[in-house]
Order: structure tokens, then C-alpha cells, then sequence
């Protein structure tokens, strides 16, 4: 049994970054990023436990990928690490950033093979410029770039941290609470993700899959006895009556919801918004179909293209079909070109025929972010 914990810290929201999709999802192949990187440290070092410290809006849609043991993290990476720590029961703990994406096996090694020195083992970084500290330039030899990931003794680095005082990486607090720390000649190629333009120094990452990803949803609702009907986020004048339903009953945008949740395999309506919860009683559906719109795009999908199918006997929507196009297609931030919505009837058969309510299917296709396009 190994006696070495893994926590990788994944817990931001890539503010820095500056693009829709979160760093921590950009995809290597089929794998998001922290995915990778976990597998990639787990290949040169087998850990008694891999922790994930996550954002709470992530581990849901993490746990489909590893059986990890993921944590929600904290407002910032010490609180983070912290929230990681409890879980740890090993004498030693690895940790490291996500955004750290290239660590080969020899620099890990090197890192694992110092464990028993001292209490924390840093790699570093020589730096090659000249250093000017507040208008006076300084010895660059006495100048460090430290690097993750970093092992430490476990309960010297949990003692270290029961302070109100923020550290930005695992050594200095180590130090600062009395602790020894040995440094070690790090590596170039580990580069840390931070900009967009970091993506190009960064040389063992793979491109996306060119995959498509294919979903299908199907959702119906019955007339109620009055109200006001919407369907596929527009306003259907005709009609009288609405839709039973906990939102406003908009069948067509649940129905395109399910498919496009469907493609990035995220589950369905029910589990992002369940018919149970007050707070999206009489929600208007355009507002739920962005927050998935959002969603799949902070997980590094896009949207290529949607197909949605009515089927009613009543109402008629055949003149409302180009409006509708354009609403969903604002939404979903593509093209008019490629969101389709075909109407038909039942030829009076079953509930629908009845004119008892209104059923739709919808097929939606995404693909990965390429970030190797930037």
C-alpha cells in the first residue's frame, strides 16, 4: 500500500484565463485536462488515493469520468487544500495544480526519491534575467521559481496550515511554522497554464477528439385550462390556454435541453432542475436553456447543430417556425443555419390527436473546444 496521498487542486474558475471554457475542462483526446493529469501522475506512481478538489458546479459531472475522491474546494487554494487534507490519511501527500499539465515521469521521480530529507521537497526554477525589487536589482542566484507539484509530510503540512495567514504554495507554510524544506532543480517542460498564450508551450498535450457527440431528448406536456402558451421560447398568440407544467411548460426548449444535456452526457432536465424545487416554479425555459447553454460551454463543448420536431394537432405553428429558429439560435449562440424545427401532427392519434397536448423530440450535435485553433 502506498503511503503517499495525490491531491490535485482544480477548484478555480479560470478568471485569468479569459475564454468560456474552464481550463480544467479543455480536452486531450476524450479527456478533460484534469483527467489527464491525474492519470498521467497515477502511470509513474501508484497512490493510496487520488483527491480532486473541485468546484461544487463541477464534481456532479467529474464523478462520470473516475472513481476518485472528489471535494468541494474553498474562496481560495489554501481553504482548498484544506477542505483536500481532511481526507488524507497517509504520512505523505503529492500536491499539485491542474493547470500544471506536463510533468514527466523522471521529474516526478525526482521528487518522490527525496521524500525522507526533510519535511516539504520543492522543485524549482534558476532564474536567467535580471531582477530589479522595487528599483533596486537583486542577486537573480538567490531568486527561485517555485513549481508543483510538491511533496510534504502530512501532518506537518495540516499543522502549518491552522493559521489565518495565506500561503501560495505548500512549502512556505511549512517553513514559516518551523518545518524543514529541500529544494530541487525542477523542470522547464512543466509549464503552468495560466493565459490562453500558455497553451502554446505546452508540447505533450494532445488536441481534442474531432468526435461528434450526438443526444437526443423528448419531452411532453398537456394543456392546462388557461394561461399563456409558449413554445420553443416564443409566444404562441392563438392559443388560450398554456401548458401543466411547474415552469411555463415550454415543451420544445425541455425537450432541446434533455438532447443537448444528452450529448455532453450530463444527465437530463430533471437532475439540473427538478419539478420539485420552488425556485424555478413558472421560470421562463429560455432562462433554463441558457444556464445549460453556459454550462456545456464552461465544460469545453460546442454547439454545432439542432433539430427539434413538434408534434401538435393544435396549435398550429407553422408561421412561427423562423421565429423560433432565431430565439434558439441567439440562445444557443450559433447560427441560424443550423438550429431546424420541423412541426407536424399526430394525424388525429393518441393524446396528441386528442388535442390534448403537445410531444417533441429534439437531436442537438456538439464537439469539443479546440484550443489548439487558438
Amino acid at each position: 500500500m502506498s503511503d503517499i496521498t495525490l491531491i490535485l487542486l482544480a477548484a478555480g474558475s479560470s478568471s485569468r484565463f479569459n475564454m468560456d471554457v474552464k481550463k480544467q475542462w479543455l480536452r486531450i483526446g476524450h479527456s478533460p485536462l484534469w483527467h489527464f493529469v491525474a492519470q498521467n501522475l497515477e502511470s509513474t506512481q501508484k497512490f493510496s488515493k487520488i483527491i480532486v478538489v473541485s468546484s461544487s458546479a463541477d464534481i456532479s459531472f467529474m464523478k462520470n469520468y473516475a472513481d476518485f475522491t472528489f471535494v468541494e474546494g474553498g474562496n481560495t487554494r489554501q481553504a482548498s487544500l484544506k477542505n483536500a487534507l481532511t481526507k488524507v490519511t497517509t504520512d505523505y501527500v503529492l500536491v499539485s495544480d491542474i493547470a500544471r499539465a506536463c510533468i514527466s515521469h523522471e521529474f516526478l521521480e525526482k521528487i518522490l526519491l527525496k521524500k525522507n530529507e526533510s519535511d516539504s521537497i520543492v522543485p524549482y526554477l534558476k532564474v536567467t534575467d535580471t531582477i530589479v525589487y522595487e528599483e533596486k536589482t537583486i542577486d537573480r542566484d538567490k531568486v527561485k521559481r517555485i513549481q508543483t507539484p510538491q511533496l510534504s509530510r502530512t501532518n506537518i503540512l495540516k499543522q502549518a496550515l491552522q493559521t489565518e495567514e495565506e500561503f501560495t504554495d505548500e512549502s512556505s507554510a511549512i517553513v514559516a511554522f518551523g518545518g524543514s524544506r529541500t529544494f530541487i532543480l525542477g523542470d522547464e517542460d512543466a509549464h503552468k497554464i495560466t493565459y490562453i498564450s500558455d497553451l502554446n508551450k505546452i508540447s505533450c498535450l494532445e488536441a481534442p477528439s474531432n468526435d461528434t457527440l450526438s443526444g437526443n431528448g423528448f419531452d411532453v406536456h398537456a394543456f392546462d385550462t388557461e394561461g399563456e402558451m409558449w413554445l420553443a421560447g416564443v409566444k404562441i398568440e392563438e392559443s388560450s390556454v398554456g401548458f401543466l407544467a411547474h415552469s411555463d411548460g415550454d415543451v420544445a426548449l425541455h425537450s432541446l435541453i434533455d438532447a443537448l444535456l444528452g450529448a455532453a452526457g450530463l444527465g437530463d432536465i430533471g437532475m439540473l432542475f427538478p419539478d420539485n424545487d420552488e425556485k424555478y416554479k413558472g421560470i421562463d425555459s429560455k432562462e433554463l436553456l441558457l444556464r445549460v447553454v453556459r454550462k456545456l460551454y464552461n465544460f469545453g463543448f460546442l454547439i454545432v447543430n439542432v433539430d427539434i420536431t413538434i408534434m401538435a394537432q393544435k396549435p398550429r405553428v407553422a408561421k412561427y417556425k423562423q421565429e423560433m429558429r432565431r430565439v434558439i439560435a441567439k440562445i444557443l449562440n450559433i447560427d441560424v443555419s443550423r438550429v431546424n424545427v420541423k412541426a407536424t401532427t399526430t394525424e388525429k392519434l393518441g393524446f396528441v390527436g386528442r388535442k390534448e397536448g403537445v410531444a417533441v423530440t429534439s437531436n442537438a450535435n456538439l464537439k469539443y473546444f479546440n484550443w489548439k485553433t487558438i
